[in-house]
């Protein structure tokens, strides 16, 4: 028998690394001849960075970097001598967790720290750059990450244009014979969850500008600006980038990143599951093991277990979920391939004891599971 393990983390109370040692434990104590499979998995939020690294063998590279302000600070990365991969967030250099909620100001924020970091890797010989744009507490269409590789944002009487968000409407062409060497030799796939257009009213500025400090006034010329400077990058890369999927994803880091990296575009679980190699592994595996925080109907929305759940439907894998809270009925739970779920609600006192002692309960879980279905 075989039984792969592919959870997310419970957020705040167990990685999703700890899940799989603690399931593995609990199936080999009760039979070590099941082979075993770990593979933790992540859709490009918080605890991305050690699940990638599970598959990476990375180490972690510091360097000093601009902040969204144009102030230094420290942003770290991984990076994979052995297969010349690096892993980069965004909100490293470039995100709200760097700033107090009073500081959020999305018009003058920049996304140069973020360039900064692919400039990094790319000189220490990367050549696959996976970059997550979550997170981050800038509006500038990505123009700053691309001003530190090289390009130069020009005004109509060709003076520098500063990156950042307030002065996208300034700018009127873009000279590219200035960039980074190597980014043409390196292969950008970027982590993209959501699918909002550029501009207009499901846009970057529209959608995400409040929630990082723009006023209803700021808003409405963020979105001018992103308009404005969309026809600009129509026509240097001849490209309709209104119609492309994501564009609006991290203030415009969508856009950029396709245009600017020619990045490839995806879900932040695709591409775990691709670094994963998941798909292969899962094969002839009777059982897969999955888990997350909660289980509900917005699992299906580019979360961990809807990947899991569409790998497993490819090879006809039964699949088991165990989650701190389930709000599914088994009706629901059939309708999306899960044939097996249970949570830690179910058997702890309240929210606080489940938080404390998820460990115990998920081997309580796991158990009840082995003794029913193994």
């Amino acid at each position: 028998m075989k039984i792969v393990i592919a959870p997310d983390k419970f957020k705040n109370s167990l990685t999703g690394l700890d899940f799989c040692e603690i399931i593995e434990k609990e199936i080999l104590t009760k039979n070590s001849n099941i082979e075993v499979v770990q593979l933790p998995l992540a859709d490009g939020g918080d605890g991305t960075i050690e699940v990638v690294n599970f598959y990476l063998k990375g180490k972690v590279i510091e360097i000093t970097v601009n902040n969204p302000f144009f102030k230094p600070v420290k942003a770290s990365y991984l990076y994979s001598e052995n297969s010349k991969t690096a892993f980069i967030e965004m909100a490293e250099a470039s995100g709200v967790k760097l700033l107090d909620e009073s500081e959020f100001d999305c018009i003058n924020a920049t996304t140069f720290g973020t360039g900064e970091m692919i400039a990094d890797a790319i000189n220490k010989g990367a050549k696959t750059i996976i970059l997550g744009i979550g997170g981050s507490a800038t509006n500038d269409c990505g123009i700053g990450m691309a001003a530190a590789l090289g390009y130069q944002f020009l005004d109509e009487n060709n003076n520098l244009v500063k990156p950042v968000g307030a002065n996208l409407s300034k700018i009127k062409s873009i000279n590219a014979s200035e960039i980074e060497q190597g980014i043409s030799n390196v292969d950008f796939k970027i982590a993209c969850d959501v699918t909002n257009p550029l501009y207009g009213k499901n846009g970057a500025a529209f959608v995400y500008g409040a929630q990082k400090g723009a006023s209803e006034k700021e808003i409405i010329l963020l979105n001018k600006g992103l308009e404005d400077f969309a026809k600009v990058l129509n026509d240097v890369f001849t490209t309709d980038v209104q119609a492309v999927k994501g564009a609006g994803a991290a203030g415009g880091m969508g856009i950029a990143s396709k245009l600017f990296l020619n990045g490839s575009l995806e879900p932040g679980i695709q591409l775990i599951k691709n670094l994963a190699i998941f798909d292969k592994k899962i094969k002839n595996a009777d059982w897969i093991i999955t888990g997350e925080g909660k289980l509900d109907n917005q699992t299906l929305s580019g979360k961990t277990i809807q990947g899991v759940l569409e790998s497993a439907k490819k090879d006809a894998v039964k699949v088991a979920a165990f989650c701190g809270k389930v709000e599914m009925n088994q009706k629901e739970l059939d309708s999306i391939g899960i044939l097996y779920a249970d949570d830690i609600m179910s058997v702890a006192k309240d929210f606080n004891d489940a938080v404390t002692n998820t460990k115990i309960y998920l081997k309580q879980l796991v158990n009840n599971f082995l003794d029913k279905e193994i």
